[in-house]
Order: structure tokens, then sequence, then C-alpha cells
């Protein structure tokens, strides 16, 4: 089965809440009509025995190298619906592990408020099917990107690709799919699920090379994701792991250091000059997230490095701690 064929299906099965999505249809009518119209070009006899008109539109055709066909529909388009993909994902996997995290009355509210009943197997079935969503959308982005660049003899696709990752709209970047991922992994695990409920997340692990770890999911047999936890600074397995809006994910005092702040003050203190260590963004720090399903994953699955580090980085924040207060009693004095 072709994919836009499956990938039809798959939109259509969500019911009445369909969520956005890619117009693979759409988008392949426009590359169509753009092969077509470089065909005519390509071809004098078919050109000669064509109207006015469309002789016209054929030679303001330059394809491959500039396309006023596709570049006026065709990215302003697909970037819409990936900003709409992305901005869906995350909005749902956050109210997903929102639910999940909580506990006591607020764990009643949430569950009143969003209408999602109380069940275990239910919460790993709506994170199974936001995963799905996550990476079959990734798979039409891809394979509308790569028919661009086969039609234009060009590399614009995986320029436009470029670009949706510096605007944080490639889905793959969000730390919403790690948190999810180490979330079924960490219900899997559980004495709190069936059997059944087990079953539902097989493709997900938490795997080591090397003694490196890394999130792994493969779903269509066509699409694996590898995730490496080894922070960059410290070279180490991620304490305290922490998203910045990159993408790219840390340990959070390796990240403050990186920050140039101290922990009793936070990233949000960090100045918006200050830049990701990877990729030399700006502005990352504001918006980063604490990767909490994440944490309780590697904490359960290395006790003892976690035990470690966890020592070590008590005794630094209680340092820290004491030299804030100390400088905040001076100036309060007038030292």
């Amino acid at each position: 089965m072709k994919f836009c064929k499956k990938y039809e299906e798959y939109m259509h099965g969500q019911g009445q809440k369909k969520p956005p999505g890619v117009e693979f249809k759409k988008l392949k009518k426009i590359l169509k009509r753009c092969s077509n119209d470089i065909e005519s070009h390509d071809n004098p006899l078919q050109i000669q025995h064509s109207s006015n008109e469309d002789m016209i539109n054929s030679n303001n055709s330059v394809c491959p190298h500039q396309c006023p066909v596709c570049d006026g529909t065709f990215f302003p388009s697909l970037l819409q619906e990936m900003s709409a993909v992305v901005g869906f994902f995350n909005k749902s996997a956050q109210r997903l592990l929102e639910v999940h995290l909580a506990s006591g009355c607020r764990k009643y509210f949430l569950w009143c408020r969003d209408k999602v009943h109380g069940s275990h197997v239910t919460l790993i079935q709506e994170g199974r099917d936001l995963v799905t969503y996550a990476i079959i959308n990734v798979i039409a982005m891809r394979k509308i990107l790569k028919k661009y660049d086969k039609i234009h003899d060009s590399k614009q696709g995986q320029a436009f690709k470029t670009q949706a990752q510096s605007m944080h709209i490639e889905i793959l970047q969000s730390p919403w799919l790690s948190e999810l991922m180490a979330f079924h992994i960490n219900l899997r695990e559980t004495k709190h699920n069936s059997r059944k409920a087990s079953t539902f997340f097989d493709e997900c692990y938490l795997t080591f090379n090397d003694g490196k770890p890394s999130l792994t999911c493969q779903l269509f047999d066509s699409v694996k994701i590898e995730i490496d936890l080894t922070c960059s600074i410290c070279l180490d397995t991620v304490f305290d792991p922490v998203s910045l809006t990159c993408g790219h994910i840390f340990c959070y005092m390796c990240a403050c250091k990186a920050a140039s702040v101290k922990i009793v003050n936070g990233l949000k203190a960090a100045d918006t000059k200050e830049k990701c260590p990877l990729c030399r963004e700006a502005r990352v720090y504001e918006g980063a997230l604490h990767m909490e399903e994440l944490n309780i994953l590697l904490s359960r699955r290395c006790p003892e490095y976690w035990g470690e580090r966890l020592q070590n980085e008590r005794i630094e924040r209680i340092q820290q701690a004491k030299e804030h207060w100390e400088s905040q009693c001076r100036a309060f004095m007038g030292v």
C-alpha cells in the first residue's frame, strides 16, 4: 500500500476528533502540476502545440532552480500544517503527562477538567496514539519534501527542513516526544499495569551502547527514532535532565553553568544572549523544560550512578545556596 493511501486511512480513522495533519493529496497535486509544467518546458513539440497562454506559463516556469508554482503555495501550506501538527502534539502530550504526574486533589481535578477516565490503560493508549500521530506525520513530511527535491532536482526540501528546525516546528525536536517515550517505558514497568496494557508499547526502549543511554522507538517499519541521553557538557548520562527550546538535552546543573546562572536562580534568570552549547542558538533557556518522566526512568535504570550524582550535586547546591543567602544578607545590611 502506498504511503499516501495509508496516511489518508490513518487520518480518516481518527473520527470526529480529527487532529491537524499534512494535506498529502493537496500537496501532491501541487507537485504534479509543477511536474507537468517542467515536462512541457522540456518538450519543444508539446510547447509548439500548446496555446499561447500555456506557452507563457511554461516559459515562466524556471524549474528546477526556482519554481513560482510550488514556492508560492507548496511551502507556505506545508509550513502552516507543520506548525499545527507540532502545536497539537505538544499541547496534547503536556496535558497527558500533567495528568499522569499529578497527585492527590490536583490529579482528581485534572481528571475532571479533561474528562478522562481514571485508568492507566486509557493513559497508555492515549500516549501510544500520540507517538503514532507524531511519527506518521514525520514520515509524511519527509516523503513530501523528498518528492519536491526529486521533481525539481534541488535541495530546497532539505533546506526547508532545516528552516523548520530553526523555527522549532520539527516534531522530532519536541522534548515532549522524549517524555512520552519515557512515559511509555515507565508505565510498562510499574506494577499498576495489566498484561494487556504493557503490550501497547513494545516499540519503545531505553538502550545502552558502550554505557551510553538512548531512547529508541520504531514504528511503521520505516522510521527509527534514537534520542541520545548523554550530556554533551559533562559527557555522562544526563542527570536531572532539562531540554532547551532548541531541543537539546543537558543535565540541569550543566545547563545552569552554560547559561552562567546559579542553580538557586534557575534557567529563567539566564541572559537572552546566552546560547545553546551545541547549536549556538540564543534565547533557549527561558522556556527550558524539566523532563520529569525521563528523570524517573533514568533514576530507576541507573540507581548507583543516580545516587552518586545526587550526593555530589547536593553538596554543590547547598554551597551555592549558602553563598547566595550570604550575599543577600550583605546586600540587605549594606555591607
